[in-house]
Formats: structure tokens, C-alpha cells, sequence
């Protein structure tokens, strides 16, 4: 008897140990599936703002006008004469540095645009361009294409992207930001790209204009009409100039 009790005892302990074991081995099981859960839910490795993904970037890019030469003519159309004008006025207004002028070689119009190039230097220095502000320098082209004459200059730019760039799959899958219902990485970026491509001045989006000076002659003139008592409405004279007609009325 005292024998049966013993490996009973024995086959009790035995028993709770295996116990204390799954105990022991399910809490830990617990533990990592916490960890995991965590690591999940851990903060993204790309910002979810698009402004923070697609930043506006200021930088300095070239812009340039192209110029065909026929072979037998050496000299600028009308048309071409106006497109040189412009450039030369953004360059006043935009430009960070001279004007670069390539001329091309080894082609049918080498000697033409040669010749046109001091009618491209005359509207240059006319609009103030300064001679010493103008290299030219050759380029070699293929001999059976029609080369251009390129005039370039550096400016300020606003840029943004590229787009349409897919690190991530957007579709059912087991990332998190399918899940999470986070933005997929191409949103907003033609957003911010073509906020930068239609600012007119880059320096915008950093910091704003000064004010201009007041208008003194139309705040006097206002001042005087609310001083004497007088209404300060702009009154124009041909209010009803657009009116088709009255009749009826």
C-alpha cells in the first residue's frame, strides 16, 4: 500500500510540473505575441504628410531657347527676333549669372548660325545684357540633323518628385499600411509638383514680398471725403454703361 501511495504522489508531482511548464511556456507565448503586435504598430519609416514626403525644393536650374538655322539663311525670322527679346527681359528679371550661347559645328547650318549669332548678340546687349556677361562656345552636332543655336541662363526654381515612383505595393497585402489605411507614397506629390512648376517667384513659398509704397494721392483724397463728411465709395462713371436697356422699367 505504502508503495501505490508513493507513485502516486510521484505521478502528482510529476503532473504539476508539466503544469508549471505550459503555464510558464503559454505566458511566454503571450509576451512575444505582444512584442510582435508592438514592433507592428511602431511608428511608420516614412512621413505620412505628403508635404514631408514631396518637399518643395528651391534650386537653381537652367533655362534655355532654342533657335533653328536654316542652312542658306544666317539671319533671325521675325518670330525668332521676339523669342530672343523675351529671353533677354526674363534674364533681367529672373536670371542668376550671363548667357551662355552654344553654337553648333559640323553641320550644313555651322556657317549660317554663325552669322545669326551677332544678330543674337545685338538684341542681347540692347536689352542690357552686358557683352562681358555673354560666352559662346561650340558644340559638336550630327551632320544630318537641323542643330539649334541654344541660349541659356541660370535661375530659381521650385521642383518636386519625381512622381510615380511605387517602393510599397497598394493592394491587399501584409504591410502595415494596408492595414493602417495610410496614404500610399505618391499621394500629393503632383500636388506639390505643380504648385512648383506654376509659382512665378520661388522665393514666394519662403518668405513674402515687402509692401510697396502707399498710394498717397488716392489715401489723401479719401481722408479729405470722410473729413468733410463725404461718402469714400470709388464712384465710376460708366456703372451703367453695361446695361442693355432700360425700357420697361
Amino acid at each position: 500500500m505504502h508503495t501505490v501511495r508513493t507513485m502516486m504522489t510521484g505521478r502528482r508531482g510529476s503532473a504539476a510540473v508539466a503544469l508549471r511548464a505550459a503555464i510558464v511556456v503559454g505566458y511566454g507565448l503571450l509576451v512575444c505575441g505582444c512584442q510582435t503586435d508592438q514592433q507592428i504598430t511602431a511608428a511608420p519609416d516614412v512621413p505620412i504628410d505628403y508635404r514631408l514626403r514631396h518637399p518643395i525644393t528651391i534650386t537653381e536650374a537652367e533655362h534655355t531657347l532654342q533657335i533653328f538655322i536654316g542652312s542658306n539663311r544666317g539671319a533671325l525670322t521675325a518670330e525668332q527676333r521676339a523669342d530672343v527679346l523675351a529671353f533677354a527681359q526674363n534674364w533681367k528679371a529672373h536670371a542668376t549669372g550671363g548667357v551662355l550661347i552654344d553654337l553648333p559645328t559640323g553641320t550644313s547650318n555651322e556657317h549660317a548660325s554663325a552669322d545669326a549669332l551677332r544678330e543674337i548678340q545685338s538684341i542681347l546687349t540692347a536689352t542690357g545684357v552686358p557683352p562681358n556677361g555673354m560666352m559662346v562656345r561650340s558644340y559638336p552636332a550630327n551632320a544630318r540633323t537641323l542643330a539649334t543655336i541654344r541660349i541659356t541662363y541660370p535661375k530659381i526654381v521650385a521642383q518636386s518628385g519625381p512622381c510615380g515612383v511605387w517602393p510599397k505595393d497598394i493592394g491587399p497585402s501584409f504591410n502595415r499600411d494596408y492595414f493602417e489605411n495610410l496614404p500610399d507614397w505618391n499621394f500629393g506629390c503632383s500636388y506639390q509638383h505643380n504648385i512648383a512648376v506654376m509659382v512665378e517667384n520661388p522665393s514666394d513659398l519662403v518668405q513674402p514680398h515687402a509692401e510697396t509704397p502707399a498710394y498717397t494721392m488716392r489715401r489723401t483724397k479719401v481722408v479729405e471725403k470722410y473729413r468733410q463728411g463725404e461718402s469714400t465709395a470709388t464712384q465710376y462713371p460708366s456703372t451703367n454703361a453695361a446695361k442693355i436697356s432700360d425700357f420697361g422699367q
